[in-house]
């Protein structure tokens, strides 16, 4: 059973789905490459050089990756250097990249449930207690929200933005 469409938005046919916050989303993160860039800037890389080996891509892609996750507000560039060496930019989450983490933990743990043959190949645990890790639906009280339990209704606060014509 789907979620709940509510007032005007039971009718499916009714409205468009022109200014879903999703396409916004993966207008940003959509690509393989940046969903990578942002898995290993959550496990701590923080070098250009770094990112590309470890995602195994070329450092052209890395480049217009990075530059472009950097544009949108997730990472943010910090200066450093090495020891008798110049200085350049490494790059680290920002608020916004931070708050991405439930999205690719889900991601992964979706692969990990559906496309894993052998299991998991890694555990997200709470680091103090090795408690498992979860990413899910939840309201702001801690009660998990299942799909057929979800509503889904128009925010009241939402203006429609003007065209730009």
């Amino acid at each position: 059973m789907p979620a709940v469409m509510e007032g005007p938005l039971a009718d499916l046919s009714s409205w468009k789905t022109d200014h879903c916050s999703l396409v916004k989303a993966l207008e940003i993160v959509g690509t393989k490459s940046a969903l990578l860039i942002l898995r290993e800037a959550f496990y701590g890389t923080t070098r250009f050089s770094a990112f590309a080996e470890r995602i195994g891509i070329t450092e052209t892609a890395a480049a217009g990756q990075l530059r472009h996750l950097t544009e949108a507000g997730l990472l943010e560039k910090q200066p450093y250097r090495d020891a008798g060496g110049r200085t350049r930019d490494e790059y680290v989450l920002t608020e916004m990249g931070r708050d991405l983490l439930p999205v690719v933990i889900g991601l992964m743990q979706w692969a990990d449930k559906h496309l894993q043959d052998g299991g998991p190949p890694l555990l997200y645990v709470d680091q103090e207690t090795g408690a498992p890790v979860r990413a899910g639906l939840r309201t702001d009280d801690g009660h998990p929200v299942e799909l057929e339990e979800l509503g889904v209704r128009l925010h009241p606060a939402w203006r429609r933005p003007r065209s730009s014509s």
